[in-house]
């Protein structure tokens, strides 16, 4: 039989360090955002992962009550999540949160940072252009020891920057030949030149695509009609056509 009885089983209190006073209760909770690790958990998930894992129906107050007992004794914290905004998603204190979860660097608390957006992308301009060819590689590494980002950006990250760059026709996508200006490239590889020319260090021109909110999403490749990033629920899309 299990050691819980029910929501009105006797909460025992557990000897401990991190998890001291714990109830059987705070403990069922606890378990359940840890095994979620760094993807983390809806507070409207909870009960019914405990109902799965211990066979009781904990009721809503109670889980209420344990969280933020969790977050007092510093277990468990609140983070925000991209995708529901509204709704309370808890974590572990022992993981960071995903980038699934926090948006990766281009996000700051929750919401999308355009103005450092716009800076990693002249900073990404400004490297290749004074390269007059670069890899992807090397683009992450200069933009990485810039510590603009306040988080260190994947090569993925980097790419979707560069992405935007192409659209607006800045920058161009072209692969060594191994000769000449690709001579310390291996042949075949991708990499990256500019179209434009302006002065090193200027503002990048506007172009069509970087007018509105997508040309600096670096979600935008997860945009779809109905999914869960949509233009019909994207803030800053719906804030432009306002404008």
């Amino acid at each position: 039989m299990s050691r819980f009885q029910g929501a009105n089983a006797l909460k025992r209190k557990r000897p401990g360090s991190a998890s001291d006073a714990l109830t059987d209760h705070d403990q069922a909770v606890l378990d359940v955002i840890r095994s979620k690790q760094d993807m983390g958990i809806y507070q409207r998930d909870i009960k019914r992962e405990i109902h799965i894992k211990n066979g009781i129906n904990l009721p809503d107050p109670a889980i209420t009550k344990c969280l933020k007992s969790l977050v007092t004794k510093n277990l468990i914290k609140e983070v925000k999540n991209i995708q529901s905004r509204g709704k309370k998603h808890f974590i572990s204190v022992d993981f960071e949160p995903s980038n699934e979860i926090t948006g990766g660097a281009f996000y700051n608390e929750g919401s999308l940072d355009t103005e450092m957006i716009a800076q990693l992308r002249r900073l990404c301009w400004n490297h290749i252009n004074g390269l007059q060819i670069a890899t992807l590689e090397a683009v992450t590494e200069y933009i990485n020891r810039t510590k603009v980002p306040k988080v260190q950006l994947s090569k993925q990250e980097t790419a979707e920057l560069i992405g935007a760059l192409i659209l607006d026709n800045e920058v161009m996508e072209v692969k060594s030949s191994g000769t000449g200006e690709f001579a310390s490239i291996p042949v075949g590889k991708v990499c990256y030149k500019c179209i434009s020319k302006r002065a090193h260090g200027a503002e990048p021109k506007v172009g069509a695509f970087a007018s509105i909110p997508c040309g600096v999403c670096p979600r935008i490749s997860y945009c779809t009609p109905d999914g869960i990033i949509s233009p019909k629920t994207c803030v800053y899309y719906n804030k432009w056509l306002d404008f």
